[in-house]
């Protein structure tokens, strides 16, 4: 067996975990039972060997990721929402199903336009305010600092460090939310099975509880190495023109994103002086983005393992040593 990365995402009760050749969807519903949905998937990388030149390479994967995160949020939404509509409808779920029954077309046929639209319609506009947020406010308010001075570097530092500050208190302000803060802890779960599975342990609840919370290849990790590499970066462009200054903020997001993936991906796979300090301060802010799951919630990310890969060969490999 070769050995292979699996990352993954919270969502809305649930856990996606992507695998090398699939993503998988697994979600505790108000019934208790766990939905399960596995999606075939192979990244622009496996089928244009160019994208996976560094920095480029980056770039896809954080285009990708962004991609197939809204998509599962948007799932895992739907079916929670099927549950409630279930609930509220008594006797007319029948109705709703003869009515689908009789529909020629398959539900995933005839929304699968309509869905690619909206999803990334709302891609796009979920990207825009964040950069709004994240990357033109804070430029927008350093640029204020020109009346104090003339010192380039002091506003650019100004703007990372308001960067953080808006970036750290959205995280914290938003996990006073009920579902977000169950959205964290199946974040811990997510973070403790795939910990427990690259330490060669069974997957078990009570082995995965072990584990810690925190995982160097988290996207939490990764935005907070875009928002420092954001400062180096922007220490290069010197200009106190306000719509030169907002407009390469933009136009360097691509770039930002590609340098950090590398940064991630070299922490990811080494364990030295150099990699565990680019890992530290992700790992510092994963305290306010993850939280101890419950035994229930781990078990809906052992379900979404068991979606993309075969863990018990994988486990094997790890005690044996022998991947290919």
């Amino acid at each position: 067996m070769k050995k292979v990365s699996v990352g993954g995402q919270a969502v809305l009760e649930g856990v996606m975990m992507k695998g090398p050749d699939a993503y998988a969807l697994a979600v505790r519903k108000p019934d208790n039972e766990i939905a399960i949905k596995v999606t075939d998937y192979k990244s622009l990388g496996e089928r244009y060997k160019i994208l996976t030149i560094p920095i480029l390479r980056g770039i896809v994967n954080f285009l990708e990721s962004l991609y197939i995160g809204m998509k599962t949020l948007m799932d895992s939404s739907e079916y929670l929402e099927d549950e409630e509509v279930a609930a509220a409808s008594g006797d007319k779920k029948n109705e709703i199903k003869e009515e689908k029954k009789s529909d020629d077309k398959k539900p995933e046929e005839k929304k699968s336009g309509s869905d690619t639209g909206y999803l990334i319609g709302t891609l796009v506009v979920s990207l825009a305010m964040a950069i709004g947020i994240f990357m033109i406010l804070p430029a927008f308010v350093a640029n204020l600092f020109y009346h104090f001075t003339e010192s380039a570097i002091i506003v650019n530092l100004i703007e990372g460090i308001l960067r953080l500050v808006i970036f750290l208190g959205y995280v914290y302000v938003i996990s006073f939310m009920k579902d977000i803060n169950r959205t964290y802890m199946y974040h811990g779960a997510e973070h403790k099975t795939i910990n427990c599975m690259e330490a060669g342990d069974d997957l078990t609840v009570e082995n995965v509880q072990k584990h810690t919370r925190f995982h160097r290849r988290c996207g939490t990790s990764f935005v907070f190495i875009v928002m420092f590499i954001s400062i180096l970066v922007f220490m290069f462009v010197k200009t106190d023109t306000l719509w030169l200054r907002l407009v390469s903020r933009v136009l360097l997001v691509p770039v930002i994103a590609g340098i950090s993936y590398e940064f991630i991906r070299y922490a990811g796979k080494h364990d030295n002086v150099i990699s565990r300090a680019l890992s530290a301060p992700g790992l510092w802010v994963q305290r306010l983005t993850t939280r101890e799951p419950e035994d229930s919630m781990v078990e809906v990310a052992i379900k979404s393992v068991e979606g993309v890969i075969d863990w018990h060969e994988y486990v094997d490999c790890v005690r044996n040593d022998s991947f290919e």
